[in-house]
């Protein structure tokens, strides 16, 4: 059975996070997690996919910032807590959501970094997990989410790379998050950027 929170557990978790770490938790990472809510909520309706599970997908794919460390051990930390409170599928969402293609190098500023037990676990289940809609949806969402809103991949890239710097992999890493709109393009039969036309284009060309 999968165990999920209900969309108000799921808004209560989240905003325990940002009560435990206010400094850390701060309002564009919140709102990031609630534009990729929204956004795979929107593509999964369109798509045919569980919206609602899509939705707390996307809210709690970042939760692993709880304890306020910055960087790497998130994907980890995410995945330690939903395990914890039984919520595997979330857990699976949480160390999946930065490897748009499978392997320990996608993830960021030269590749996943944490303590030799974190990359066992991420290692592993990269080698062995087979990623469904609801992986690539929220890697999409994750790629095309600003705290201000949904906007052109090429803009949310931009601005990682300004965070993590750009390395060998980044290029391989992009033409993963292209294939992965060009997915759910065909899913949805239509260009998924229409969805949010106009959100796009103030989000992409905030002065």
């Amino acid at each position: 059975m999968d165990l999920l929170p209900s969309r108000s557990e799921a808004e209560n978790i989240l905003a325990e996070a940002q009560a435990q770490n206010t400094n850390f938790w701060s309002m564009p990472l919140a709102e990031h997690c609630r534009v990729v809510a929204r956004f795979a909520e929107t593509v999964a309706e369109k798509g045919g996919l569980d919206s609602n599970k899509a939705y707390i997908f996307g809210l709690l794919h970042d939760i692993g910032r709880y304890e306020g460390p910055p960087g790497d051990y998130h994907v980890f930390g995410g995945y330690t807590l939903m395990k914890a409170k039984n919520y595997d599928s979330i857990a699976r969402i949480c160390l999946s959501h930065s490897f748009p293609y499978q392997d320990i190098k996608a993830y960021g500023g030269g590749g996943y970094k944490g303590e030799p037990h974190e990359i066992d676990v991420v290692e592993a289940f990269l080698s062995e997990a087979t990623y469904d809609d609801y992986d690539k949806l929220i890697q999409l969402g994750d790629a095309m989410g600003k705290s201000e809103g949904v906007c052109l991949i090429e803009v949310r890239q931009f601005e990682i790379i300004r965070r993590h710097g750009f390395d060998d992999f980044t290029l391989k890493k992009w033409d993963a998050i292209i294939s992965l709109k060009n997915y759910f393009d065909e899913l949805c039969g239509m260009d998924i950027y229409d969805l949010f036309y106009d959100e796009i284009r103030e989000v992409s060309f905030l002065k």
